[in-house]
């Protein structure tokens, strides 16, 4: 018979833990387990860092799974999951055909404008 763990897993036939055993999430196949994304918020008005993947059937299991893996001693305020699928990202290999054009215009940087004296630490 198949036993289910704490998190919802399904552990396969003949993998039961013998009764000294810690408790803790068994090697199962990756079949039916998403990549999700981890991003963490550490205090109010920062933005979320990205802090690591893990594996989740669902939404809702992978939030459980990041705060229990990301936030243990209590170091955040947010966390947000995200299916890995849904992220698209450049590819490190075409970095000078991406990037070059942004070098081109000059007037994205601040070197061209004078702040008033009445502004200070800028």
């Amino acid at each position: 018979m198949n036993g289910v763990t704490r998190e919802g897993l399904e552990q396969p036939a003949g993998a039961a833990k013998s009764a000294g055993a810690a408790s803790t999430v068994p090697t199962v196949a990756r079949e039916g387990l998403d990549l999700w994304e981890v991003f963490v918020r550490a205090r109010r008005g920062l933005s979320h860092q990205h802090v690591g993947s893990l594996h989740a059937p669902d939404a809702e299991i992978a939030l459980r799974r990041a705060r229990d893996l990301y936030t243990r001693r209590g170091e955040g305020v947010s966390i947000w999951v995200v299916p890995a699928s849904a992220v698209s990202a450049s590819d490190p290999g075409e970095k000078e055909p991406y990037f070059t054009p942004a070098r081109d215009k000059d007037y994205r940087y601040p070197t061209y404008y004078e702040l008033p004296k009445e502004v200070r630490g800028l």
